[in-house]
């Protein structure tokens, strides 16, 4: 019927009313049913028609840990039969994510099967006829993007500083047992020779070795002189020193903001995610069980652990030794300890440390008389003060 404005000259005034309130009655119930998400979200009321309310990340975010769920939040419950991998999407603009979904009370949460991919916009997506108990379908797609964090970025360990598995800074390394071992790698100190104990290398060098305390280094052994240090060794050992120097302030709180403590500074019992760790109470501890570091199936994962004091691995006793492990591709290389004062590894003997430890007054691993072999998958680099091995087999990574 077309109701023009003359109309009302033309027909009695009661037809004209019960048209023209028929009319309107009809055309709200239609808005109503066609706009219910737009008048519910303006007015904020709850109405028959399901709607997604709000979203984590929200629409926009960006800087998003890679390690992140997506969420959404419904007015209403939901029947959550309806919400599965064909009606809640995340894609990278290119596939599909895979994960796993359930639901909290009215929230619906999607977990990735694998980490995000950094600097990445990702869109999620519930698409309209999700319905909640009553059968009430939602009327439009809910979509929502968000972009992710840049990977943490650490220059490898670089230049010449990635000869060594051990160096002592100005102040040298010792080594106590006749155990210890250092895998693909050399030693060094830019102190003089005299400094470096209890070592040969493959050359027939011999740097101040016991008949109980003698280790061997597979690579190459680079001190001040006098001999069997020299000038040339020196410049590698400086330039070495330099090289870890620049590592250590570039995974620093100040180059790498953001750290997060997920244990209180307890490492132990914990399993990870690829990311930036740093310990509130300046010290970091692996004593309640081993730690876990999880890449998710990412061979390029990175792990940055800061800490503005120590770093202590193990507890006291035959049974302290702590270890850290790595599941789904996490690489050794790619862990880093950024420690402000000295690292402690596993007093007790045993275990098996991960990681590049970068500390500021030094590191030891076990202590002396301890026969059982102590590990490290990674590097022991001290600054400014020397480095104690006991029984140590040093892997270094490749």
């Amino acid at each position: 019927m077309n109701l023009k404005s003359g109309a009302s000259n033309r027909l009695h005034p009661e037809l004209w009313q019960f048209f023209t309130s028929k009319w309107f009655a009809f055309s709200f119930l239609v808005l109503f049913a066609a706009g219910c998400k737009k008048i519910i979200e303006q007015v904020g009321q709850t109405g028959v028609c399901p709607i997604v309310i709000s979203s984590n990340p929200a629409n926009g975010a960006t800087g998003i840990e890679l390690n992140s769920e997506i969420k959404a939040s419904f007015n209403e419950l939901m029947d959550f039969s309806t919400i599965n991998p064909s009606t809640f999407t995340v894609t990278d603009g290119t596939s599909n994510v895979t994960g796993t979904i359930f639901h909290s009370g009215v929230e619906v949460i999607f977990t990735p099967a694998n980490n995000l991919k950094p600097n990445t916009t990702y869109t999620a997506k519930i698409k309209a006829g999700v319905k909640d108990p009553a059968g009430n379908a939602m009327i439009d797609d809910h979509v929502w993007t968000f972009t992710t964090e840049q990977a943490p970025v650490v220059p490898p360990v670089i230049q010449t500083s990635e000869l060594f598995g051990v160096f002592g800074g100005s102040a040298g390394i010792t080594n106590q047992g006749l155990n210890t071992v250092i895998n693909n790698g050399s030693i060094g100190t830019t102190g003089a020779s005299t400094l470096i104990t209890g070592f040969h290398d493959l050359n027939g060098s011999v740097y101040t070795e016991t008949p109980l305390n003698k280790g061997l280094v597979k690579g190459k052994i680079y001190t001040a002189p006098p001999a069997p240090g020299d000038d040339s060794s020196f410049a590698i050992a400086t330039k070495g020193l330099a090289d870890a120097t620049e590592l250590y302030l570039s995974i620093s709180p100040a180059s790498k903001p953001g750290g997060t403590d997920p244990g209180a500074g307890e490492l132990g019992g914990l399993t990870l995610a690829p990311g930036i760790y740093k310990s509130e109470s300046g010290t970091f501890n692996i004593s309640n069980g081993d730690l876990t570091l999880d890449a998710k199936g990412n061979s390029d994962a990175v792990w940055i652990f800061q800490t503005a004091s120590g770093l202590t691995v193990g507890i006291a006793g035959p049974a302290g030794a702590r270890s850290v492990k790595l599941i789904n591709g996490a690489s050794a290389k790619n862990v880093y300890w950024h420690v402000g004062s000295a690292a402690t590894i596993n007093g007790a003997g045993g275990g098996v440390m991960v990681g590049n430890i970068l500390a500021s007054a030094g590191v030891t691993f076990s202590t002396p008389g301890n026969a059982v072999q102590t590990v490290l998958d990674g590097r022991a680099i001290s600054l400014n003060a020397s480095v104690t091995l006991v029984n140590t087999t040093i892997n270094v990574p490749q």
